[in-house]
């Protein structure tokens, strides 16, 4: 399996943290659907302060693009996106468009 690695940060506001973390104590099960249906087989989010960190471990039916497409076309995954988007804050470096950004890795022991 292959893994990747993404960060975002959350607005610096206690209250959307905390609501933040709560969605994803109970993440909507067509979401959950949503991610195994791509490829994904495990994802952790990890968080600090302001800061998420995600990991993904994919099969190797698992493309970003495909990815991607399946959410543009999913109504409820689209629900999600929008209401996740009141905590997010983008990074000052993202790309247009884009919210979680994929890390390099530049260590492994």
């Amino acid at each position: 399996m292959k893994r990747y690695c993404l960060t975002l940060d959350l607005k610096n506001d206690p209250e959307l943290i905390a609501g933040y973390v709560e969605h994803h104590q109970q993440v909507w099960p067509e979401v959950i659907s949503s991610i195994r249906d791509s490829g994904i087989r495990q994802m952790e989010i990890f968080q600090v302060h302001t800061r998420l960190f995600m990991i993904m471990e994919v099969d190797g039916s698992f493309t970003f693009e495909n990815k991607q497409k399946l959410d543009a076309d999913n109504p409820k995954v689209q629900e999600w996106e929008t209401l996740m988007e009141q905590y997010q804050q983008r990074l000052p470096f993202a790309k247009g468009g884009e919210k979680w950004v994929l890390m390099e890795k530049i260590f492994e022991l």
